[in-house]
């Protein structure tokens, strides 16, 4: 079974480089591999695309050697593990804020002993059964050890709940998503929390357990802030960045005269 750059990565203390994708954009997979990136970040909770376009885009992550974090936008379990079985490296999973969904995630994308995912073998995961179906393969312990889940710190109860969300097996990580988390702070009983506490707080969780913490970041000048206070993972890049592209080259036909 392929193994993971992020988690490789993360095992070793190190920094994942992830960019972020939304739109049936193939080419910019080769890109990202291209350039060093460790994952892409999938995002189908606020982008949608069909069953088949997400498997092309599963299946040229792999291609390139590149992993596939998907935020999914469903918590039925079968979903779930049907990304996995199509070749998804891992989750991020949105509003996960108490320790019972973060529970029953691990139980849906992960084999027994750890979990109670569904078997079938059948996928791009298990290369179709070839990796699978041999008396001596160890697929289920290799996709349990290949496959991360990693949940988003988007509540003020996940906030609260981030030291018993880090401790279960099976969660490698919690991301902290600034924009739902600040927009709750700002605007429910807070109890006195801040973005910064916030963010201390999910740093001191996962490094009790063992686990990864990562947050976005509108700046150089965050990531390195953010790294420095040991996060392994803050996305930076994304097909978005491509209307600067188009920004820059219409102000260089400005500079053309008569274009």
């Amino acid at each position: 079974m392929r193994k993971s750059k992020m988690l490789q990565k993360f095992r070793s203390g190190g920094f994942a480089r992830v960019c972020g994708l939304g739109h049936y954009l193939p080419f910019y997979i080769r890109y990202a591999a291209h350039y060093k990136f460790d994952g892409i970040w999938f995002d189908l909770e606020h982008r949608a695309m069909d069953q088949r376009e997400v498997q092309a885009i599963i299946m040229m992550c792999l291609h390139n050697d590149i992993d596939c974090m998907v935020r999914a936008p469903t918590l039925e379990r079968t979903k779930l593990y049907r990304y996995l079985e199509e070749g998804a490296t891992g989750f991020l999973m949105p509003l996960i804020s108490d320790p019972q969904m973060a529970s029953d995630l691990v139980q849906a994308v992960k084999y027994p002993p750890l979990g109670n995912r569904g078997m079938d073998g059948a996928g791009l995961d298990a290369d179709f059964g070839i990796a699978a179906w041999d008396p001596q393969s160890n697929y289920n312990a290799e996709s349990n050890q290949e496959t991360f889940l990693i949940t988003q710190v988007e509540t003020l109860q996940a906030v609260a709940n981030a030291e018993e969300i880090a401790s279960i097996d099976g969660i490698d990580g919690l991301f902290i998503g600034p924009a739902d988390l600040s927009l709750r702070i700002a605007t429910q009983e807070n109890g006195g929390l801040t973005m910064e506490k916030a963010i201390e707080k999910v740093a001191a969780a996962v490094q009790k357990h063992g686990k990864l913490w990562g947050i976005t970041a509108g700046s150089v000048d965050e990531i390195q802030r953010y790294r420095e206070m040991g996060a392994q993972m803050v996305p930076w890049g994304g097909d978005f960045s491509l209307m600067n592209v188009l920004k820059d080259c219409s102000e260089d036909l400005d500079s053309v005269p008569g274009a």
